[in-house]
């Protein structure tokens, strides 16, 4: 026998809640205001509450968060938003979501989650062949495109040291062969913090000016590569400026880069996905040359943040 602790009955009350509750909000997103309208003293009076010795009832616990964040919560996940590339989330992507929690899986490793090993491995197969990148290329499913820039680096600066005989993960970054970095102006803040996060260095990273529509020109490019064409390098290109939606022409700016040994990088947060229509596929012509790839799920994907 199993305790209705443990049991399904024991959540049926709060999970019942949260349902009622979602469809509400999600009902209401065509109505309701799209900023937030609550400020924030009154936001942390509500939900800075004392912390007791006993238990409240679980279905009270959803309820009253419910209460406490009204007007704090943005609209982003309706028709009416356009503050930021954000996007909202699918259906099924919403309820495989609430399943995931439910099954509550240790998906780390395979032995304590063999399904949702399986899950994640055709996850990635799928998002290759949807935005033509090589097969055998590896992935890793992330928190968002800032981790994506870190993982990439990250595999950067690996593969770039290692072709010098310097292996970082056991010598680490004292003594080794300095990096530079050559990223657009224009580059995302993420690129920036993750290039901090790996201690690469911020003043190892070259900012080259792009033209008016946010593009990097090759002649730029060729420049900036022709300066110390020894060094170790890597190239941040990006598949949909965040202000203008630009994207760099990957084909020929790849051959540049490739010509001097560089790693390439493709910043694609919103704009890899034109690479599942065929009317914009063209734009991402060459970029399957790259060496790395991040993308935002959250973005065109529309799976929960």
């Amino acid at each position: 026998m199993t305790s209705e602790k443990h049991s399904g009955q024991s959540y049926r009350k709060p999970l019942e809640a949260a349902l009622r509750l979602a469809l509400s909000h999600l009902d209401s997103l065509d109505r309701s205001p799209v900023g937030a309208h609550t400020d924030l003293q009154t936001l942390r009076a509500r939900l800075d509450k004392a912390l007791t010795d006993e238990g409240i009832p679980s279905e009270r616990v959803v309820s009253e968060l419910v209460q406490d964040v009204e007007g704090g919560l943005v609209g982003s996940a309706g028709g009416r938003f356009f503050g930021w590339v954000i996007g909202g989330s699918l259906p099924a992507a919403l309820a495989a979501d609430w399943l995931t929690s439910a099954w509550d899986q240790n998906a780390g490793h395979h032995a304590p989650a063999p399904a949702a090993a399986v899950v994640e491995e055709i996850a990635g197969k799928w998002l290759k062949e949807i935005l033509g990148l090589p097969a055998h290329a590896s992935f890793a499913l992330v928190t968002g495109c800032q981790m994506a820039h870190v993982t990439c680096l990250a595999a950067a600066r690996q593969g770039l040291l290692s072709g010098r005989g310097w292996d970082v993960e056991k010598q680490g970054l004292y003594g080794a062969p300095p990096i530079r970095i050559l990223a657009s102006d224009l580059r995302h803040e993420t690129f920036d913090r993750a290039v901090r996060l790996l201690e690469l260095g911020l003043d190892r990273v070259s900012l080259l000016p792009a033209d008016p529509q946010g593009r990097l020109p090759a002649d730029v490019l060729q420049e900036a590569l022709a300066r110390d064409p020894s060094a170790p390098t890597i190239v941040l290109l990006q598949a949909g400026e965040l202000n203008t939606g630009a994207y760099d022409s990957f084909e020929p700016l790849i051959s540049l880069a490739k010509k001097h040994g560089a790693w390439v990088h493709v910043d694609g947060a919103f704009g890899l996905w034109a690479a599942a229509s065929p009317a914009y596929r063209h734009l991402l012509k060459g970029a399957d040359m790259a060496d790395s790839w991040a993308t935002d799920g959250h973005k065109w994907l529309n799976v929960p943040l």
